[in-house]
């Protein structure tokens, strides 16, 4: 599936990844009832009404008061399986196209509207199944956005000009260099698909398409498309939040109601693979620097009765310590650090995966034989009760985040209105799934059944695939300097017909009245060892959600040896003094508990989210690992070789790649945020226990800690629950090492780091600059929404992707932390206009001061204050909030402040942060790329030679 986000490339949809990943369960368990059987829904989780408009469109409506806001989201019934061979990636194109213009709103006129009212940005992802146009604004909008979906679905087709289709047909094709073919195992997917599935089975070419199909598309192809796909009798219109659904009818109907219904749409049937015999593939990846092995059976299609229990047998599996392919792959013969599987029910057909991303070296034969002694393993053992549960636990809690956001509602309704069934229902079955359902199903399904085998191997490393591979068909585009036509910028703003309608279309909406935006509560307090705690009270859903954060992170890591705060955090949950890692990692699932371990550049960070009525045991787990680590040996060697692996692998990630050399010339390689966070592989083999113990006492200390939530239980349930440990963690004296903040340079300067072959160029232009706590940070912040930070708002998006079609996505902006910040561009750019894309990028960086308008203030200033209303409605949202007052020390009210700053900012201020802050002539320019096709056109960027890259960044992770 694709979206529209900035830079999001691939993603994955947990409603669509299966049923396992969506569907709650409650804690009272019903009689199992047989897979297939029938089963009555047994709740209401996600209430909402539904109606038809004389000409077929369905509306769904989710009402959700506790935030001043409104999800929409317009469904089309069309994703790659309507389309045909040689017409592959339509869904997806239009799904593009459909953003831009429309005939009443003009030329990006829903992008510039989405700014003025304080929207999350028009955003939305095309499926084999289903394409969804979708965001997030403030309530006062709501008829505005009935008003512009609707001029999408019946008064868009007129503004698509050739030109516009040239121009977005690179932008479509920048997605898929950046998602697919300039990636690590991208072309994973389209290599099975296309195995897995006839030749003329929908499912058997990728959702994004082919480039040549994409080329070959005309303009009548795509207007041929919408008028048959794009009706309302083949759409759906979703509304979630705090709305008056009566009133939203009366603005639906008038809107939508006189669009003409459609030719009609044609009922799909399951349609199975049809796979009868093993395939084993084989590609040489051009990026990957470890060898993946990926089998895929056929599974089920989204409503077959056995979906629900290959969701689960995929869990058991994999999921957990005690899992048959963990144990025996990860545990006894270390060829991996994880395991991965899902099950995947579209409409049409279904499959199961699983992929193991194996160790430098090793033969695929061997995690081949692996798995199968895994699936031995299995089949004699069994499925445990308790297993069942613990899945099912977690399934809840998990499903709650799912739907935290009224966006998530809105997808989720999207989903089951397009699926059909509902949420209530796939929970009864997916509480129905018994052992003996499970192993069913492997039977059916996985064992000794026919399969898709993909070997994806580094260059020059064949021997590493499974014997027997061939060949896999991937079609790779070269490089080619001026291969694309040129592209009109100003191709939307030609004129064009208007298609007929009752009343003006063209008059906007008023807003509604103010959405009232509350500033949560925040609570605080202390406890007797010195750790500061802060929450707030939050009932909507049945889930809290909490950090641990220390001050100090990777600061403490020896210079001489890092990688101990990231190696420590990798071991941190794997068992206690008193529990085996299977034994606490069962004890957290058994909770509906979720907890990880990070360490940042200045803190090391506990994370978890559980069913608030487990709050207080979940607490007690975390004082556990904390106070008491296991410091299993074992546990050390297997953290250290999947650390080690995990830096081989960043290798092969241009993106991180870019991050890497940007930090290393920032910095330098003397100080500890110039080398790699996760160490270097000779520093990680060379960290003891005794390293990693020394680190625990050193830097986790209460003194520096903070712990915050956000959750049902109030203050003192909270403080209740972290009593033991306010007793039990004993203070000690620490303090965080200081390490110099680094100074913009002289003079830009060029940085290269070559990638043979990329097809596309990943850049990183910017400088040190200001802290989360300096004075200016939240000004500057202001200043850049219509440089980069504003998505399609802003001028580096229209300019690079709209206007050139150069790139999928760019942005700007400031990032800071207590003691360091930067300012930086990035973006991934189509490999042979990189000179032309960064010169773009450079001049409009340069001008953007001198060229600030009027106009500019207001759509700034609107877009910020009218965003505030969306500020606050998810838990991570509001743990933000605590985190900046309790951690970096923002005042109190400094969320009023900043309204303050917005409300208060002239166009000479804004000129003078862009001229303070951004200086294009003293700031780092890196370019990850095909060093033979492009470092040399760089030196017309004006910075001399190109300092090539790659022997330093090698030397630094020596």
């Amino acid at each position: 599936m694709f979206q529209r986000h900035l830079l999001a490339g691939v993603a994955a949809c947990a409603l669509t990844a299966g049923l396992f990943a969506a569907a709650p369960v409650l804690a009272t368990e019903a009689a199992p009832a047989a897979a297939g059987q029938a089963v009555a829904p047994t709740t209401n989780l996600l209430p909402h009404e539904t109606y038809q408009l004389a000409n077929g469109l369905t509306v769904i409506f989710n009402i959700d008061r506790s935030d001043p806001v409104v999800a929409v989201a317009l469904t089309a019934h069309v994703g790659s399986a309507r389309e045909t061979p040689g017409r592959t990636g339509f869904a997806h194109m239009f799904e593009h196209l459909f953003f831009l213009d429309s005939e009443n709103l003009g030329p990006g006129g829903l992008d510039r509207m989405s700014a003025r009212i304080g929207g999350s940005g028009a955003n939305g992802f095309t499926s084999n199944d289903i394409t969804v146009y979708l965001q997030t604004v403030p309530n006062d909008a709501l008829e505005k956005m009935i008003w512009a979906e609707a001029d999408k679905l019946g008064y868009f087709i007129n503004t698509v000009t050739d030109a516009v289709l040239t121009k977005e047909k690179e932008v479509v094709k920048n997605e898929k260099r950046q998602s697919v073919d300039n990636r690590p195992y991208g072309q994973t997917g389209p290599v099975i698909a296309e195995a897995l599935y006839p030749a003329d089975h929908p499912y058997s070419w990728s959702v994004i398409g082919s480039m040549a199909d994409l080329n070959a598309a005309t303009l009548d192809d795509v207007k041929d498309f919408y008028r048959r796909w794009y009706t309302p009798d083949n759409a759906s219109l979703i509304i979630s939040g705090d709305f008056d659904p009566a009133q939203a009818r009366v603005w639906i109907e008038k809107y939508f109601g006189e669009i003409a219904r459609g030719p009609g749409v044609p009922t799909e049937t399951p349609r199975p693979s049809g796979l009868t015999r093993t395939k084993r593939l084989m590609h040489e990846d051009n990026f990957a620097q470890l060898p993946e092995l990926t089998l895929t059976w056929p599974g089920v299609e989204r409503n077959n009765p056995d979906a629900a229990a290959l969701d689960v047998l995929t869990a058991v599996l994999t999921d957990g310590k005690e899992a048959p392919l963990n144990e025996v792959l990860i545990d006894e013969q270390k060829l991996t650090s994880a395991v991965g599987a899902g099950s995947d029910n579209s409409l049409l057909a279904g499959e199961v995966s699983i992929s193991v991303r194996a160790f430098d070296g090793v033969d695929l034969d061997r995690v081949q034989a692996a798995l199968d002694e895994g699936f031995k393993r299995f089949e004699a053992e069994g499925v445990s009760p308790e297993v069942l549960t613990r899945i099912k636990t977690s399934a809840e809690a998990g499903f709650y985040g799912a739907i935290e956001s009224v966006l998530g509602k809105t997808q989720t309704l999207a989903f089951y209105d397009r699926a059909g069934g509902s949420i209530d229902t796939d929970l009864a079955r997916l509480r129905a799934v018994t052992a003996e359902d499970v192993m069913r199903v492997y039977r059916t399904y996985i064992a000794g059944k026919p399969h898709i085998a993909t070997s994806f191997v580094p260059k020059g490393k064949t021997e590493l695939a499974l014997e027997g591979s061939t060949v896999a068909h991937v079609v790779e585009e070269p490089i080619v300097q001026g291969a694309e036509p040129a592209v009109d910028q100003r191709a939307g703003d030609k004129p064009y017909e208007r298609t007929a309608s009752s009343f003006d279309r063209t008059v906007e909406p008023p807003a509604g009245p103010a959405p009232v935006v509350a500033t949560p509560t925040i609570w605080t307090a202390a406890l007797p060892d010195g750790l500061k705690v802060s929450g707030i009270v939050n009932a909507e859903l049945p889930l809290a959600t909490f950090q641990l954060s220390i001050e100090g992170g990777r600061l403490f890591d020896d210079p001489k040896k890092p990688g101990a705060a990231a190696l420590l955090a990798r071991i941190f949950d794997r068992g206690t003094a008193t529990r085996t890692p299977a034994e606490l990692e069962n004890a957290f699932k058994a909770l509906g508990a979720s907890v990880s371990v990070s360490a940042g550049d200045e803190r090391f960070v506990i994370s978890g989210r559980t069913l608030d009525r487990n709050l207080a045991p979940t607490l007690a787990l975390v004082e556990e690992m904390l106070l008491h680590p296991r410091w299993d040996a074992a546990e050390l060697e297997l953290a250290r070789a999947a650390t080690i692996s995990d830096i081989q692998d960043a290798r092969s990630q241009p993106g991180a790649i870019a991050g890497r050399v940007f930090d290393l010339v920032e910095y330098g390689p003397d100080h500890i945020l110039g080398g790699g966070a996760l160490g270097t592989e000779a520093s990680v083999a060379a960290l003891t226990m005794d390293d990693l113990k020394a680190f625990q006492a050193n830097a986790l200390v209460p003194g520096l800690a903070h712990f915050r939530i956000v959750a049902p239980s109030d203050q003192a349930a909270v403080t209740a629950a972290m009593a033991s440990l306010g007793r039990n963690w004993a203070p000690r004296p620490a303090t965080v090492p200081t390490w110099p903040a680094p100074t913009a340079p002289a003079g830009s300067r060029l940085y290269f780091y070559d990638v043979p072959d990329a097809k596309q160029s990943v850049i990183i232009f910017g400088n040190p600059a200001l802290r989360r706590t300096d004075p200016d940070f939240y000004a500057a912040t202001v200043m850049n929404y219509r440089l980069g930070g504003g998505g399609f708002a802003s001028r580096l998006t229209q300019q690079l992707r709209e206007g050139q079609g150069y790139t999928y996505g760019v942005r700007s902006g400031f990032s800071g932390d207590e003691r360091f910040g930067d300012f930086t561009l990035s973006s991934s750019v189509r490999s042979n206009v990189t000179l032309e894309a960064s010169t773009l990028a450079r001049d409009i960086l340069r001008d953007y001061g001198g060229t600030f308008t009027a106009e500019d203030l207001d759509v700034t200033r609107s877009a910020m204050s009218k965003s505030r209303a969306r500020s606050f409605e998810t838990a991570g949202a509001k743990l933000g909030v605590l985190a900046n007052i309790g951690e970096l020390g923002l005042p109190a009210d400094y969320l009023a402040r900043e309204a303050a700053v917005i409300d208060g900012m002239t166009v000479d201020q804004i000129k003078a942060l862009a001229d303070r802050y951004i200086d294009t002539d003293a700031m780092i320019y890196v370019v990850v790329g095909d060093a033979a096709t492009q470092a040399e056109r760089l030196k017309a960027l004006g910075y001399g030679d190109p300092v090539m890259m790659n022997e330093a960044v090698a030397a630094a992770d020596r």
